[in-house]
This record gives C-alpha cells, sequence and structure tokens, in this order.
C-alpha cells in the first residue's frame, strides 16, 4: 500500500478514536506507532525502533526519549511525543534538543500523534533549530507533504538528501510566510521594492501613502485574477477541443461576481465572501462532469455557506466554514457530515472524489422535495 493510503487510513482511523484517547502512552500507541509503522519501521524491532531510548548527558544518566528510529545500531531519527491535542511549543522540546546534541541523529520529531514538526542543524552544526523544517498535519495534508515525508521512510532515508530538502523546505516555509503577510498589509519595506520597480521619479511621502493602498490591491486583484483563469481552465473539458469556454453556463468571473452580489442582497447581515465564493466555483468546477452545473447552488448563511443540488436544503453537498479562525468544510457523502479542516482552497480539490459521492448519494434515493 501507498505511504498516502497508509496515511489516509490512519487520518480516518485518528478521527474516530482522538477523543478516546486520555494519555500520552495511548496517544503513541494509537497515533505515532502506527505513524513509524506506515514509514516502513517495525515497531516491534528493537534493532529499528527503540523506545524509552536512553541517552546519558553529562552528569544526567538514564535519560530518556520516546523513540529513536536506529541504523546500524545509531539513531538516525528522535522522536519525542506529547498527548494529543498537547502544545508541540519549541520551550516544551528541551529533551530533543540535549539529546540531539549527544547523538549521532540529524532529525529530530516532536509530535502530539497528529501535527509533527520536523527539525534538524541547519543553522549551526549539532545544534538543534529552535524553528522546524516542516510541520505534517495528520488531518490536513496534501500529495506534496507525503512526498517529503517519504524521505523519512525506511526505503527512502539519505541524510545528505533529507538535508538537502530540510534546507530547501525551510526556506519556502519562510518565503511563503512573508508572502501571506505582505498579502495581508503589505510592509513599508516592500511597497517601497515594488513602487520603484514601476516609478522612476522621487518617491515622496504622499506618493508612498498612495502606493501602499495601490500594491495592496494590486496584490489582491493579481491573485483573485489568477484564481479565476484556473476555475476556467477546471470548468473547460482539455479532452474535448468541441467544448469552448462560452458555451459554459457563464464566466466564471462573471458569475462569481453575480453570485456574491446576488447573495449580499437578498439576505441582510450575511456577506458572502470572495473566498466563498471561490470555494463554490472549484465545487462546481469539481461536479462538472457529475452533474449539470446549473444544479449546484449556493446558499449563505450567518454561520456558513452551504451548497446544495437543486437549491434543496435536503441535498446538501458541502458546507463552507471560512468564517472562524479555523477553516474546515463539512463533507455529506455520509450520512449527519464530516468536518475536514483545511488550510486553503486548493484542498477542495483533493475532496473531489468525496464532493461526487455526496451528489451521486443523492441522486440515488429520492428525496422529499423542500420548501425554499
Amino acid at each position: 500500500m501507498e505511504l498516502i493510503d497508509q496515511l489516509t487510513n490512519l487520518a480516518s482511523r485518528a478521527q474516530k478514536q482522538i477523543f478516546h484517547i486520555q494519555t500520552e502512552e495511548a496517544t503513541k500507541n494509537a497515533l505515532v506507532m502506527p505513524f513509524i509503522n506506515a514509514l516502513g519501521y517495525n515497531v516491534f524491532d528493537p534493532t529499528e525502533v527503540v523506545p524509552e531510548f536512553v541517552c546519558d548527558i553529562g552528569t544526567k544518566k538514564g535519560e530518556k526519549i520516546d523513540y529513536a528510529i536506529v541504523r546500524d545500531g545509531k539513531p538516525i531519527i528522535l522522536i519525542e511525543c506529547k498527548h494529543v491535542g498537547g502544545d508541540l511549543h519549541i520551550n516544551h522540546a528541551s529533551q530533543l534538543f540535549r539529546y540531539f546534541h549527544v547523538t549521532e541523529a540529524r532529525i529530530a520529531v516532536l509530535t502530539n500523534g497528529v501535527t509533527y514538526r520536523l527539525f534538524t542543524d541547519l543553522e549551526q552544526p549539532n545544534k538543534m533549530d529552535e524553528r522546524p523544517f516542516m510541520e505534517f498535519d495528520l488531518f490536513n495534508f496534501q500529495e506534496n507533504d507525503v512526498a517529503e515525508i517519504k524521505k523519512l521512510s525506511k526505503a527512502s532515508f539519505n541524510i545528505e538528501d533529507m538535508l538537502f530538502a530540510a534546507y530547501n523546505l525551510k526556506y519556502m516555509r519562510a518565503f511563503k510566510k512573508y508572502f501571506d503577510e505582505q498579502y495581508t498589509q503589505p510592509s513599508t519595506d516592500f511597497t517601497h521594492f515594488i513602487s520603484k520597480q514601476i516609478y522612476d521619479g522621487v518617491l515622496t511621502p504622499k506618493l508612498k501613502e498612495q502606493f501602499s493602498i495601490l500594491v495592496h490591491r494590486a496584490f489582491h486583484q493579481f491573485l483573485n485574477d489568477k484564481i479565476t483563469m484556473r476555475l476556467r481552465s477546471a470548468m473547460v473539458d482539455t479532452n474535448s477541443q468541441a467544448l469552448l469556454v462560452a458555451d459554459l453556463p457563464a464566466a466564471p468571473a462573471a458569475e462569481a461576481a453575480s453570485v456574491a452580489a446576488e447573495a449580499s442582497t437578498s439576505d441582510k447581515g450575511i456577506e458572502t465572501t470572495v473566498e466563498e465564493t471561490e470555494g463554490f466555483m472549484i465545487v462546481r468546477a469539481i461536479l462538472r462532469k457529475t452533474v449539470a452545473v446549473n444544479r449546484v447552488v449556493m446558499r449563505d448563511v450567518q454561520s456558513y455557506c452551504g451548497i446544495l443540488l437543486d437549491d434543496n436544503n435536503r441535498k446538501p453537498i458541502c458546507r463552507l466554514h471560512f468564517n472562524g479562525s479555523k477553516k474546515f468544510v463539512t463533507l455529506f457523502d455520509v450520512e449527519g457530515g464530516e468536518r475536514v479542516d483545511i488550510a486553503s482552497l486548493d484542498d477542495l480539490y483533493g475532496m473531489a472524489s468525496r464532493i461526487r459521492a455526496a451528489v451521486q448519494r443523492h441522486e440515488a434515493k429520492p428525496v422529499e422535495a423542500a420548501s425554499n
């Protein structure tokens, strides 16, 4: 079985078990050991995985770390576990810091069974970095995340390749964080840099103020245009030369604006965001080959944005919960619906099979018409 399938199965089991896991030991047994096993290491073979790995540090004897993955008798990966849901702040990684310094391991993992934070020593040799080079979320991962985690597996582990990947991942993560900050609120330095690429004159205080607003708007508009183009591409059948964009029910940009305007004016106090509209369009794109897209309708309410089949509230496809600090989607391919946390709109594409299954579930059985 492929690693992505094993992790998907583990995530599914974990979501059902997580509320019954009361101790750190239960976290290890139910979540961490299956994760290590998925990486190809035999958790019951002490030549591969050593639980309660003993490491003497100076005058401290008998210090232990939860797991050490070993090769040729030497530790290559150290794993420290916390209770599921527990805080993984770097201040709680003191044992990893100490053990990392006195062992030959170059990779350290701090986990609560759901989130896995990976560390190495990119900043100073033989001293564990304070910031992880990667974070893997068992309940919210994509294929590229699995490709990176696979580098830890028994079959693929190579310390030089791992360190090269760690270097790239660390700075990619930092760049993405910077872009996100500039997208939200461009800094003075960022605005100045961009402005100097466009404007040759002297940047007076008044111009700087004006450009700050324009850079912010341009950044948002640029990304929104890119998303619109992606949605347009998704809704066109690339395998059929006969299908033209003009034949679609409406151009995504125009339809998105129309849907948002209609929703925002029909219900007082309810504001349909651009993100909700884009999510709706992604769902429509996913379902284009499953059902006529004009049957897929959005209904926005105070607490979530609902997507229905035939505008019938007895036929929910999914609900977009984008207004809180933690974004998630409720999928209705199962009775009563199931919550799935997401990090970005891209995650909706990973739910395509479940979104289609929700429609197929409604189509398979008659549903009593509901009043609109």
